[in-house]
């Protein structure tokens, strides 16, 4: 009988650790930025399409006029930025670019970022003072 107590005891005791889900601590979340990230944030629109068309560039992608552009979001320690560029009588393209804490960026087709890829879309949601193609 004693037996029969202990296993009922520990079956309780087992039932109470399971209802209550044990508090993990929480990890700080560290945000590392780089001047370049800082400072692309502080661009007009003419000078952030000449930033940001030279990191297409440096990529080994083209971008003939870039005519609208602007701040996506974050991603990871990536700040991601969107270019709309232009080329003549070609088709337009959209351009993913993400700036990175160490001062890199990394440049994406945004026809290739799906919901499946889990970057986020390609849609511009904060865009700089002034425009695009000239100086005022």
């Amino acid at each position: 009988m004693r037996r029969t107590g202990t296993l009922i005891a520990l079956a309780a005791l087992a039932g109470c650790s399971k209802s209550q889900p044990q508090q993990q601590a929480q990890q700080p979340v560290i945000k590392v930025q780089s001047e370049e990230q800082k400072l692309l944030k502080q661009l007009d629109a003419f000078n952030l399409a000449i930033g940001l068309k030279r990191a297409i560039y440096d990529a080994g992608y083209t971008c003939k006029q870039v005519t609208d552009a602007g701040f996506v979001g974050t991603y990871k320690n990536l700040d991601m930025w969107v270019a709309h560029c232009t080329y003549g009588k070609g088709p337009a393209r959209d351009w993913a670019v993400f700036a990175g804490p160490d001062g890199s960026a990394q440049v994406r087709d945004c026809k290739d970022i799906t919901p499946s890829s889990g970057l986020p879309a390609c849609v511009i949601k904060q865009r700089p003072k002034g425009s695009f193609t000239s100086i005022k």
